[in-house]
Parts: structure tokens; sequence; C-alpha cells
């Protein structure tokens, strides 16, 4: 198990320190969204593409802790390319996981499935899940 911790520790560093997808674009065919938690810090904006029922693009940008910076670098990898049903159920399932709540294993979390621990930490949930929920939004206003 600690071998599988490490890895995760490492998933979750490189992701912080190299984010992928990172840097918002000036384009009016990108739906955007920003939270901010206010009882932490953690803010984050995040751009969605949709082409066609396909997620084309997805980029984040803001600042905040290892844990929601990294996360949202994540998402945009995990839900580019993908169909926006089945980047949403991906997205919906990841936060059911990240809330302690009974979600489908069968689903392929792929990377975000490192995020699974943090359901331990109440404290940390809200900082994996903030770049996660203003995906979803992004999804309702413009998929």
């Amino acid at each position: 198990m600690e071998k599988l911790d490490n890895l995760y520790r490492e998933i979750i560093m490189e992701h912080y320190k190299n984010p992928r997808n990172k840097g918002l674009i000036d384009d009016p065919s990108y739906v955007t969204v920003h939270i901010k938690n206010p009882s932490c810090g953690d803010d984050i904006t995040v751009q969605s593409k949709f082409v066609n029922g396909i997620v084309k693009d997805c980029r984040h940008d803001g600042h905040g802790c290892s844990i929601c910076c990294s996360s949202a670098s994540v998402m945009t990898e995990t839900v580019i390319d993908k169909t926006t049903e089945e980047a949403n159920k991906i997205a919906d399932n990841y936060l059911l996981m990240v809330t302690n709540k009974s979600f489908d294993e069968t689903i392929d979390l792929e990377e975000a499935a490192v995020y699974s621990g943090v359901r331990q930490f109440p404290a940390r949930v809200k900082c994996a899940s903030i770049a996660w929920q203003a995906f979803v939004e992004t999804l309702k206003k413009g998929a």
C-alpha cells in the first residue's frame, strides 16, 4: 500500500509542478466557469470547448494548493477527446469518489483515480473537486 501511496503522491506532485493545459484562451467558442473557495483560497477558472458532442479542449488557470492545482491538470487530460456524455459520467463519478459516496468502479478515471484517498481528509475534498465542479458547469452551459 505504501508503494501505491508514493505513486499517487508522485502523480499529484508531477501535475502540480508541470500542469497540463494551463492558461486560458481568449476565444468566445470556449465556455468559461470560475469558482473560488473563500475558506481556503483555492481559485480556479476552467474553460471547455465542445465540438459536435466532443470535449475538444479543456483549460484551467488559477491558484491554490497542490491538490487543487494538480487535480485541475489531471481533469483536463482526462476529459479532452471524450464525448460530452463520457466526460460528464467521468466527472460525476470522480466527484462521488472524492466525497466518499458510492461510485461506479468500472468507469475508468485514468490518473484521476489517484485522488481516491482525499475522501479520508474532509478538509481536502473541496480542493480535489473544485476544478471538476467548474468543468461540470461548463458542460451544463455549453455542451
